[in-house]
């Protein structure tokens, strides 16, 4: 695989009423190859029906436009981890099965998910819970890949250290049907040395959860010193990591097969999001060509 064949896409919207062909054009258009979405707005958990997801137009230009491995993102709203209110457990339960069928109807690859919080009953009840919560939403038949995603620690997050993902994983009766999805940000955030030693990192995820489990990484600059435990995404080169390091990892040769996920702000005057930075941010890792310049032009056309 070349430098420009690299799985590299960006998080890109669906809705009405172009809705999947809509995201996959969005896509297309940022010169990426991968992409993640989510089926409705990660604050909420209501969702249009699969039947009205245009669902064939979005396979048949995916296959077109050259595009692969589908990320489909769970909605952050979802605690399993909360062991206080039963109910709301329940309902996540229910809503993760629904989710993950529509995710097999898209015909998604992995779905990176938020393990949840503990809100205060501690990292190892939470734990518990989440893989009981995953064990009733699992099924043999299912494709997609439910990847629980590297947290930064901020709050009552759990996921913040390997050890805790492992800890689900060792839980879940289908364990091929669960993965980890890696964030930069998060982890540096977290207190991993995701700047100064990947190498490292990388090594201490293996040892602790192995290679074979990582399926999407999401490539994000973080605001923050590592260990801040604070998860503000910020655009490449401009944040704590650097554009070097980033452009390191998203070449990084134990990564070849995995697709890497922007999902940095939208630029604009006075932070408006007015524009996507993805088609320049994608150009600067395909080229290894990091010119800042370029986003400073979107700012000022806002």
């Amino acid at each position: 695989m070349t430098m420009s064949e690299f799985l590299i896409g960006a998080n890109v919207s669906m809705k009405a009423p172009k809705m999947f062909p809509g995201a996959v054009e969005e896509a297309l258009s940022y010169s990426a190859n991968t992409l993640q979405f989510y089926t409705g707005a990660p604050q909420n958990t209501r969702r249009k029906p699969i039947d009205q997801m245009k669902i064939p137009a979005g396979l048949d230009e995916m296959q077109a436009g050259g595009l692969s491995h589908l990320v489909i993102h769970a909605p952050y709203i979802v605690n399993l981890g909360n062991t206080k209110k039963p109910k709301n457990f329940a309902f996540a339960v229910q809503f993760m099965k629904e989710e993950v069928a529509r995710a097999d109807a898209l015909h998604a690859y992995a779905m990176p998910f938020h393990p949840g919080a503990h809100v205060g009953a501690g990292a190892d009840a939470a734990i518990q819970q989440i893989a009981d919560g995953l064990n009733q939403i699992l099924t043999p038949d299912q494709n997609v890949i439910i990847a629980l995603e590297t947290m930064a620690g901020k709050g009552t997050e759990v996921g913040r250290r390997f050890e805790e993902l492992a800890a689900i994983i060792d839980r879940v009766d289908l364990k091929d049907k669960v993965g980890v999805c890696m964030d930069t940000c998060h982890m540096s955030d977290a207190g991993y040395p995701v700047r100064d030693d990947f190498d490292g990192v990388l090594k201490e995820f293996d040892d602790v959860i192995g290679l074979d489990k990582l399926k999407v990484l999401h490539l994000n600059d973080s605001k923050n010193p590592q260990g801040a435990h604070k998860d503000r995404h910020t655009n490449l080169g401009l944040g704590t990591l650097g554009f070097d390091v980033l452009n390191r990892i998203a070449h990084h040769p134990a990564l070849v097969d995995i697709p890497k996920i922007l999902e940095t702000p939208y630029v604009g005057a006075n932070e408006s999001r007015d524009f996507a930075p993805y088609g320049v941010e994608i150009n600067w890792l395909k080229t290894g060509q990091y010119q800042p310049d370029e986003l400073t032009a979107l700012w000022k056309e806002a």
